[in-house]
């Protein structure tokens, strides 16, 4: 590996170790040679992200977006890349031959983002979540290894990106309500007597309603059972990716445990899996493992 390629993987890392603290903690169980394609899928995807979420002062993101479509094309094409996520990005596409399509469907739900608010079902929801987040599962099945056809774990592969998106909508209802977006369905919600204006009139007073309580258990429901499907891909991948993959999943639905144990209560404060216990999930797959921990 060439010294700038060597430095466009290590600020895909930093971006992991910055912004994705729970999914990195998991990436230190894979093997070496696995990491660093682990993290440029991470640092595109944040990339991205960041452009409509956290846009530069006087940016446009749309034209941000066209620009990565852009860079896209010629990363495919086998043109050199040369800013860090990138160049990483393309090492990684050249070596595991991820499917284009995944990363456009990426786009078109970052695309969402500028333009829907809100979502009437989980079926409406569902093309946004699919490229949101089943698509990185995808993504990492050629860099995970699989031990049965690539196309039998896929399935799986997706639920545990759904199952994350649906743990970060939860987590994050308040957040996405401070941006004027709401990704929790509104049908769903409307079951249970609760609107948009309840959710921000709890947000902005730093209150709940047992209506909004009985409105979350019921999609922490669905999460969980999202997490039952994933859970039964683990054994389709290969032996040596498969604690990064169990760890980050229960270190996930930990969050969800988490919002459980608050009375589903996650206006008020965001739900987080503490450092110690993220730590401890991880120390003990090393220890049933014999991996170490390998920079």
């Amino acid at each position: 590996m060439t010294a700038p390629l060597a430095a466009a993987y290590r600020e895909c890392r930093r971006i992991n170790a910055r912004h994705g603290k729970t999914f990195f903690l998991a990436t230190r169980l894979l093997p070496a040679h696995a990491r660093p394609a682990t993290h440029a899928l991470y640092g595109f995807a944040r990339t991205a992200d960041d452009l409509v979420d956290d846009p530069a002062e006087g940016s446009d993101p749309s034209t941000a977006l066209d620009d990565v479509e852009r860079r896209l094309d010629k990363l495919f094409a086998g043109d050199p890349q040369h800013e860090p996520v990138f160049a990483a990005l393309a090492d990684t596409v050249h070596r595991y031959r991820p499917e284009r399509s995944l990363f456009d469907a990426f786009l078109r739900s970052m695309r969402m983002d500028l333009t829907v608010t809100e979502y009437a079902t989980f079926d409406d929801l569902a093309e946004y979540t699919y490229g949101s987040a089943a698509v990185i599962g995808l993504q990492m099945l050629p860099v995970l290894g699989t031990v049965v056809p690539r196309e039998e774990a896929a399935p799986a592969a997706a639920a545990l990106g759904e199952a994350f998106q649906l743990t970060n909508f939860l987590r994050d209802v308040g957040e996405d309500l401070d941006r004027g977006r709401l990704y929790l369905p509104v049908a769903e919600l409307t079951a249970f007597g609760v609107d948009r204006e309840l959710l921000l009139w709890c947000r902005r007073r730093g209150r709940t309603d047992q209506r909004v309580r009985h409105a979350i258990a019921a999609i922490v429901a669905r999460a969980r059972a999202v997490y039952r499907r994933a859970e039964l891909g683990i054994p389709l991948l290969r032996k040596e990716s498969r604690p990064c993959v169990r760890t980050a999943l229960v270190l996930y639905r930990g969050i969800v445990d988490e919002i459980v144990a608050r009375d589903y209560d996650v206006l008020t404060a965001r739900t987080v899996v503490s450092k110690r216990r993220g730590i401890t999930v991880v120390a003990a797959h090393l220890l049933r493992t014999g991996l170490g921990w390998r920079s």
